[in-house]
């Protein structure tokens, strides 16, 4: 599967919207039908992305649905409205531990079973937005379904009222949080996606928020503008230059290799296996973007 870089939300009752969204180029988009849809318009909103999925798929635009919870149990008509083959996966908003993911995913076997899918087609990227589900975090990520796990800590909302800490424009109070997401993450074999900006046209602040997410492992992030779009892309992609160094490690390691060496100074740095694999990764990722 193709990296997710950038996800953005859009508001499941707006057309508009969600034509808008086509075109921004979002590695996937979020059709949300919980919070930033009005609770009398979310029966429409259902109704309206159920109609646009084909024709997102014509633009091959990857797609997940956000859908709604009582405080009991996901909504299995949201499931049930949007499951099929043009929809990769379900965001699940505020679990609250893994029995949480265990639910959706025995209520998803029923749905893809009555609609002829193969068991465990749709994926799941679990937001952790309850201290529970933060404390629980590898649980939750090891769950077969789950594809991603969303370390968003967006100013005065969920996670910050969940843990409450006091938001600071270098995210300091959520740093330890994001860490644990990108190691639990990893450890299961998964993404971590960080976010939210929510000044979304202040676009220098931006690319610092998304600098700090790669630096400290995340592999995408959440989105809420097509003009944030373009950004995290370059962000979450090894640029021109990075792709030139971690090649010409590559060669120079290659040579000493031929030369009987398992080691040798590349720009002025020691180098061996370890960092050629490094290396590789890096350029796999570029090329697995650029395709």
């Amino acid at each position: 599967m193709k990296p997710i870089r950038s996800m953005m939300f859009v508001p499941g009752n707006k057309p508009s919207m969600i034509e808008k969204a086509a075109k921004a180029k979002a590695d996937a988009l979020i059709l949300d039908l919980e919070d930033s849809v009005p609770p009398a318009e979310r029966l429409k909103a259902r109704e309206l992305i159920v109609s646009r999925l084909s024709w997102l798929a014509e633009q091959r635009q990857r797609i997940y649905v956000r859908i709604n919870r009582s405080p009991y149990l996901y909504d299995f008509d949201d499931m049930r409205a949007v499951v099929g083959p043009h929809v990769e996966g379900i965001v699940l908003s505020k679990p609250n531990g893994p029995e949480d993911v265990d639910c959706i995913s025995m209520m998803l076997n029923e749905v893809e079973h009555r609609k002829g899918m193969a068991i465990g087609a749709t994926r799941l990227i679990p937001t952790l937005e309850t201290a529970r589900s933060m404390e629980l975090v590898y649980e939750i990520a090891k769950r077969d379904r789950v594809t991603a796990l969303g370390g968003a800590a967006a100013r005065s909302a969920d996670t910050e009222r969940a843990l409450g800490y006091v938001w600071s424009a270098d995210g300091r109070e959520v740093l330890y949080l994001k860490s644990r997401v990108v190691m639990a993450a990893r450890a299961a074999g998964k993404a971590p996606l960080g976010g939210l900006w929510q000044q979304v046209h202040d676009i220098e602040g931006l690319r610092a928020f998304l600098a700090r997410d790669r630096e400290l492992g995340m592999t995408g992030v959440f989105l809420l503008h097509p003009s944030n779009v373009a950004p995290a892309n370059e962000t979450f992609s090894p640029s021109a230059a990075e792709i030139a160094y971690y090649e010409g490690m590559i060669d120079a390691h290659a040579a000493a290799v031929a030369a009987g060496r398992a080691s040798c100074i590349y720009d002025g740095e020691h180098i061996d296996i370890a960092h050629v694999e490094t290396a590789r990764q890096i350029v796999a990722m570029a090329t697995s973007v650029e395709n």
